[in-house]
């Protein structure tokens, strides 16, 4: 489902780990309103309760007339890496995982490899990891066309500037949740980059106008 900002006519797509955060950062600045009513959550948290990430629904990105219609996307390699930053190592995610917490063969700290060397079963059990690691198309359907503008995520000035001249509200560009952490496809062992290259093979394909695939 798409985030529909009625009042200003914007409709965006929100994909995990592409910038989603530094955008609704944004809407809030838009809607103050929508956000406060989030009580005593911190920024972030009361952002993404505003503005929530939900899988596609073509008819939402199309009920708006006259909408301006957008979405953020990320190198597929360079989002799926920050899952591990991020939601692995920086939140600890995978111990709120009850499913994950009562077996005991995959660990709830593990190291890329055995992270990436098995993500379709970390994904089984943790709906947040699952989340994350769905393919791009989960949040903007595949047809690209349909948006007024695709943008990367090294351009996230472009969309403050696109968004202020479409509601007439001066925004600024946002960088919010940044990993500290960082992670290099190459820092993989050879047999778990072979199954990270499957497993992207679909994000590649439907982002080849916006990204070269280093896998080709």
């Amino acid at each position: 489902m798409v985030i529909s900002v009625e009042k200003f006519g914007v409709v965006y797509a929100a994909v995990p780990k592409a910038g989603c955060s530094s955008v609704k950062a944004m809407l809030a600045d838009l809607v103050p309103e929508a956000v406060s009513d989030q009580g005593g959550a911190d920024r972030e948290a009361a952002h993404h309760a505003a503005f929530q990430t939900r899988r596609w629904r073509g008819d939402k990105l199309l009920a708006l007339p006259d909408a301006f219609r957008f979405t953020v996307v990320r190198d597929p390699v360079k989002r799926l890496m920050s899952v591990y930053t991020d939601r692995v190592v920086g939140r600890n995610d995978l111990y709120n995982s009850r499913r994950l917490r009562r077996q005991s063969e995959l660990p709830l700290d593990p190291d890329p490899d055995m992270f990436f060397g098995n993500i379709q079963r970390y994904a089984s059990l943790s709906s947040v990891i699952k989340h994350h690691v769905f393919p791009t198309s989960m949040f903007t359907g595949v047809d690209l066309s349909l948006y007024d503008k695709v943008y990367r995520t090294n351009e996230m000035a472009q969309v403050a500037l696109d968004l202020s001249a479409h509601t007439g509200i001066s925004l600024s560009s946002k960088h919010a949740n940044k990993s500290k952490a960082k992670l290099d496809f190459n820092d993989l062992k050879p047999e778990t980059q072979d199954q990270v290259r499957a497993f992207l093979a679909e994000d590649y394909d439907l982002l080849s106008d916006y990204f070269d695939n280093p896998f080709a």
